[in-house]
């Protein structure tokens, strides 16, 4: 299952976030998180702050104990790119999540 953000304006840099909560248990936060995006062949390519990937940009990534956030400039008109957030949470568990991001002049 993948999720969706908003459109982005290839002009924009914005904050695009993955709230973790209702999957962490009682008293567990996240441990680590790392970023993926999908390259322009379709493959998954870790996505590092300050990269670019595909025409899409890593400007900087932050987590709280519950939300990993990305901010994102760039990006190629029409093309919607396929984001991963996994993150390693305080007990060593692994989870991933896919979030699909479509850029769209406005």
């Amino acid at each position: 299952m993948s999720y969706r953000w908003p459109n982005k304006d290839k002009d924009e840099q914005l904050d695009y976030s993955v709230d973790w909560s209702r999957w962490l248990g009682d008293g567990v936060t996240i441990g680590s998180v790392s970023w993926f995006v999908d390259s322009s062949t379709g493959v998954k390519t870790a996505f590092t702050s300050g990269s670019v990937v595909n025409g899409l940009q890593n400007v900087a990534n932050t987590n709280t104990n519950t939300v990993a956030t990305i901010n994102l400039a760039l990006g190629t008109n029409n093309i919607e790119y396929k984001i991963y957030c996994r993150i390693t949470d305080s007990s060593g568990s692994i989870a991933e999540r896919t979030v699909k991001l479509r850029i769209k002049e406005q």
